[in-house]
Protein backbone atom coordinates (compact mmCIF):
# COMPACT_ATOMS: atom_id res chain seq x y z
CA UNK A 1 0.00 0.00 0.00
CA UNK A 2 1.31 3.24 -0.52
CA UNK A 3 1.54 6.43 1.84
CA UNK A 4 -1.43 8.18 1.02
CA UNK A 5 -3.58 4.56 1.83
CA UNK A 6 -1.50 4.00 5.10
CA UNK A 7 -1.78 7.96 5.98
CA UNK A 8 -5.25 7.52 5.51
CA UNK A 9 -6.18 4.60 7.45
CA UNK A 10 -3.68 6.16 10.36
CA UNK A 11 -6.17 9.57 10.38
CA UNK A 12 -9.21 7.08 10.47
CA UNK A 13 -7.86 4.95 12.95
CA UNK A 14 -6.92 8.05 15.62
CA UNK A 15 -9.96 9.55 14.55
CA UNK A 16 -11.87 6.37 15.40
CA UNK A 17 -10.36 5.65 18.67
CA UNK A 18 -10.31 9.20 19.72
CA UNK A 19 -14.01 9.30 19.15
CA UNK A 20 -14.69 6.21 20.84
CA UNK A 21 -12.73 7.27 24.12
CA UNK A 22 -14.28 10.74 24.05
CA UNK A 23 -17.72 9.10 24.16
CA UNK A 24 -16.96 6.76 26.64
CA UNK A 25 -15.31 8.56 29.02
CA UNK A 26 -18.35 11.81 28.40
CA UNK A 27 -20.57 12.10 31.75
CA UNK A 28 -23.99 10.09 29.67
CA UNK A 29 -26.95 7.56 30.17
CA UNK A 30 -25.93 3.89 28.78
CA UNK A 31 -28.30 4.24 26.32
CA UNK A 32 -27.22 7.38 24.91
CA UNK A 33 -23.86 6.12 24.82
CA UNK A 34 -24.41 3.07 23.21
CA UNK A 35 -26.32 5.48 20.28
CA UNK A 36 -22.93 7.50 19.82
CA UNK A 37 -20.82 4.28 19.82
CA UNK A 38 -23.07 2.95 17.39
CA UNK A 39 -23.73 6.11 15.48
CA UNK A 40 -19.55 6.36 14.92
CA UNK A 41 -19.36 2.56 14.24
CA UNK A 42 -21.18 3.35 11.44
CA UNK A 43 -20.14 6.39 10.14
CA UNK A 44 -16.11 4.87 10.21
CA UNK A 45 -17.40 2.22 8.41
CA UNK A 46 -18.72 4.16 5.44
CA UNK A 47 -15.73 6.34 5.53
CA UNK A 48 -13.83 2.92 5.06
CA UNK A 49 -15.71 1.79 2.55
CA UNK A 50 -15.80 5.18 0.66
CA UNK A 51 -11.79 4.43 1.31
CA UNK A 52 -11.51 1.24 -0.04
CA UNK A 53 -13.54 2.04 -3.17
CA UNK A 54 -10.91 4.77 -3.75
CA UNK A 55 -8.07 2.84 -3.36
CA UNK A 56 -9.85 -0.23 -5.56
CA UNK A 57 -10.36 2.73 -8.46
CA UNK A 58 -6.70 4.06 -8.31
CA UNK A 59 -5.32 0.24 -8.04
CA UNK A 60 -7.83 -0.46 -11.77
CA UNK A 61 -6.57 2.64 -13.16
CA UNK A 62 -3.18 1.99 -12.30
CA UNK A 63 -3.47 -1.58 -13.65
CA UNK A 64 -5.00 -0.06 -16.71
CA UNK A 65 -2.16 1.97 -17.49
CA UNK A 66 0.21 -0.06 -17.01
CA UNK A 67 -1.63 -2.87 -19.42
CA UNK A 68 -1.90 0.14 -22.24
CA UNK A 69 2.09 0.58 -21.23
CA UNK A 70 2.66 -2.91 -21.73
CA UNK A 71 0.67 -3.43 -25.16
CA UNK A 72 2.23 -0.33 -26.55
CA UNK A 73 6.06 -1.94 -26.44
CA UNK A 74 4.80 -5.39 -27.47
CA UNK A 75 3.11 -3.46 -30.58
CA UNK A 76 6.53 -1.40 -30.91
CA UNK A 77 9.01 -4.48 -30.54
CA UNK A 78 6.40 -6.50 -32.72
CA UNK A 79 6.81 -3.24 -35.39
CA UNK A 80 10.81 -3.36 -34.95
CA UNK A 81 11.16 -7.38 -35.82
CA UNK A 82 8.88 -6.90 -39.01
CA UNK A 83 11.32 -4.16 -39.84
CA UNK A 84 14.24 -6.69 -38.66
CA UNK A 85 12.72 -9.54 -40.76
CA UNK A 86 12.39 -7.56 -43.81
CA UNK A 87 16.47 -6.59 -43.84
CA UNK A 88 17.04 -9.95 -42.98
CA UNK A 89 15.45 -11.21 -45.54
CA UNK A 90 16.72 -8.26 -48.01
CA UNK A 91 20.29 -9.43 -47.44
CA UNK A 92 19.66 -13.39 -47.36
CA UNK A 93 18.42 -12.53 -51.04
CA UNK A 94 21.33 -10.50 -52.22
CA UNK A 95 24.01 -13.20 -50.98
CA UNK A 96 22.03 -15.65 -52.49
CA UNK A 97 22.01 -13.35 -56.03
CA UNK A 98 25.89 -13.31 -55.36
CA UNK A 99 26.04 -17.33 -54.79
CA UNK A 100 24.26 -17.67 -58.03
CA UNK A 101 26.42 -15.77 -59.80
CA UNK A 102 29.69 -17.36 -58.39
CA UNK A 103 28.17 -20.43 -59.24
CA UNK A 104 27.61 -19.31 -62.96
CA UNK A 105 31.15 -18.16 -63.01
CA UNK A 106 32.07 -21.18 -62.06
CA UNK A 107 29.93 -23.70 -64.05
CA UNK A 108 31.07 -21.76 -67.35
CA UNK A 109 34.89 -22.07 -66.74
CA UNK A 110 34.27 -26.30 -65.97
Amino acid sequence: MNNTGNTFLGILAGSAIGAALGILFAPDKGSNTRRKITEQAAEARDVMAEGAIGLRDRATDTLASQTDTLESKVNHLMSDVSYKTEDVITTLESKLAELKAKNKKLQKTS
